[in-house]
């Protein structure tokens, strides 16, 4: 598994735990920035990692800034994006399970950070489980992006 991973000034500590975490787990990633606590706008990051993973050259993206809010609006731009906001373990699980969330979002303001390695143990660990009434949603979803994003 290869995982896109970006944060905003705000997140840019949560980031760089999560990546020794990664590293410590054995799980490749690609880290899209930002390199210090230096202002930057989130939208600038959260679009390189929803665009990677879209394209398939990551499996999956994580995503920080100081609430999680702003890197969801952006990542769920994205057609085929499905971009989570966790704040618990049980968040992160249905968020894979029942939504194949291929983004997770964390606020790094918001959770500290052993619990952010909790949560994307969790998120990482969890299979979709390709219930029907989990797939029909989605589909519908995909329905509805196709007819939006022509």
């Amino acid at each position: 598994m290869k995982i896109a991973l970006g944060s905003d000034h705000r997140g840019y500590q949560l980031k760089e735990n999560l990546k020794e975490y990664l590293k410590e787990l054995n799980i490749e990633y690609i880290d899209f920035g930002c390199e210090n606590e230096k202002s930057v706008d989130y939208p600038d990051i959260g679009f390189k990692v929803a665009i990677e993973v879209k394209s398939g050259k990551c499996d999956r993206g994580i995503l920080i800034c100081g609430t999680g809010i702003g890197m969801s609006v952006v990542a769920n731009k994205v057609k085929g994006i499905r971009a989570a906001l966790c704040h618990n373990e049980i968040s992160a699980r249905y968020s894979r399970e029942h939504n194949d969330a291929n983004i997770l979002v964390l606020g790094g303001r918001v959770i500290g950070s052993e619990l952010a390695k909790e949560i994307v143990k969790v998120w990482l660990d969890t299979k979709f489980s390709q219930e029907e009434r989990h797939i029909n949603r989605l589909n519908k979803i995909k329905q509805e992006e196709d007819k939006i994003f022509k």
